[in-house]
């Protein structure tokens, strides 16, 4: 990350010279104009000021990586001064946190330099943070001096930063790092909190999750975050969901400070698995789902459980129990594992009520329940489908 440094480092920032205020950070008057009468190529003595400026720069600066391309220095200083000022990480006192910002655009990462090393160690809280529609990355630079800058201030975030007026939560969104933080971008602005919790928790049991809302308005702002609690199915829930079309949006999911990351083979087949599953669910959450008499259960039981005509006969019997306590049961359709031949909705349990009202009554008592350790997952399913036996929606 080695680069030359702009000339800027001649240049004075805001608030160091009384009277200079500059309109656009990058671009300041130049720190010591020549009295009338000096000599040229006199060299002016520094003030004292302007000295722990530059003893301080390294602990007064933060990185900021995964920048669009259509930052530019203004954007970034604005951005970064008014969640600062959200977040209640302004210290050294009113004005813009931000003085001077350096952006390399071919490399798509800025240095944001801050008023005082509290105010860059709050900064720090940050990272995650969605600018222009994308997290971006907040780090310290690589010329950071972690004993030098423990004399100079705080090195660490306030633990008092309201992290939620800007959509954060430490240990989800940002404060804390996490490899295996995911990105889900390009939700619907429909979706609740259940609904996305219950997409993402298809992979499993999740140890943080943040579905990011106008502090406002309260409304959904399109994305969240989340931590698997089995931190092994972080990549299989990337590779299943990114690109997946929810309405008429496209999901973007990846892990928040990496590149995608490809499934390892020997996950190829549960991806795969996945993907059915998760085309099938979107049936869930679309916005007016249309109610059937049909409901397909997933989760329930795996190909191998259904081999045995024993266990087959157990479980059918077990589904008819369940299923009828919510109303008239009509039929009960388990597919069955063929002898080397695909046999379609292998997995997926099928319960046809004798009308909607039952059918709707089940789906609301048996999705999210535990069946054999698994969470089940309830979806209305087309009754024309069902009715000419196509198990594989």
């Amino acid at each position: 990350m080695d680069l030359v440094r702009p000339h800027l480092e001649t240049f004075s920032f805001l608030g160091q010279i009384p009277g200079t205020t500059p309109a656009i950070p990058g671009m300041f008057p130049t720190m010591f104009p020549l009295a009338t009468g000096q000599p040229f190529g006199a060299l002016p003595v520094m003030p004292v000021q302007a000295m722990t400026q530059q003893a301080t720069r390294h602990a007064r600066r933060v990185y900021v990586g995964g920048l669009p391309p259509t930052a530019n220095e203004q954007s970034v200083a604005t951005f970064f001064s008014q969640v600062m000022a959200a977040i209640g990480g302004n210290t050294a006192g009113p004005g813009d946190a931000v003085v001077n910002v350096y952006i390399n655009h071919e490399k798509k990462f800025a240095f944001v330099e801050m008023r005082s090393v509290e105010e860059a160690s709050n900064a720090m809280a940050l990272d995650g943070i969605i600018f222009e529609g994308a997290p971006v990355k907040v780090r310290r630079p690589s010329d950071y001096n972690p004993s030098l800058a423990a004399t100079l201030g705080p090195s660490q975030p306030s633990p008092n930063l309201n992290l939620a007026a800007v959509g954060l939560t430490p240990g989800s969104a940002g404060g804390l790092e996490g490899p295996d933080r995911i990105f889900v971008g390009g939700l619907p602005y429909y979706f609740t909190e259940a609904q996305v919790r219950e997409l993402l928790e298809f992979f499993g049991p999740l140890r943080g999750f943040d579905l990011v809302k106008d502090r406002e308005t309260g409304n959904s702002k399109g994305y969240a975050f989340c931590v698997y609690q089995d931190l092994s199915v972080t990549d299989i829930a990337c590779a299943a969901l990114n690109g997946i079309k929810m309405g008429d949006k496209t999901l973007t999911v990846r892990r928040a400070n990496q590149g995608t990351n490809q499934p390892k083979p020997e996950q190829e087949s549960v991806l795969l698995h996945a993907q059915q599953q998760i085309a099938l669910q979107k049936l869930m959450l679309q916005p007016g789902a249309v109610s059937t008499k049909v409901l397909c259960l997933t989760q329930v039981v795996t190909p191998e459980e259904l081999i045995n005509d024993e266990d087959y006969e157990d479980i059918m019997e077990d589904m008819r129990g369940e299923g009828g306590k919510f109303g008239a049961l009509v039929n009960v359709v388990i597919p069955r594992p063929r002898p080397n031949e695909a046999a379609p909705g292998v997995g997926k349990v099928f319960l046809e009520y004798a009308d909607i009202e039952s059918a709707t009554k089940a789906r609301s008592g048996l999705n999210g329940r535990k069946f054999g350790g698994n969470q089940v997952i309830a979806v209305f399913y087309p009754e024309n489908k069902f009715a000419q036996g196509e198990y594989d929606a």
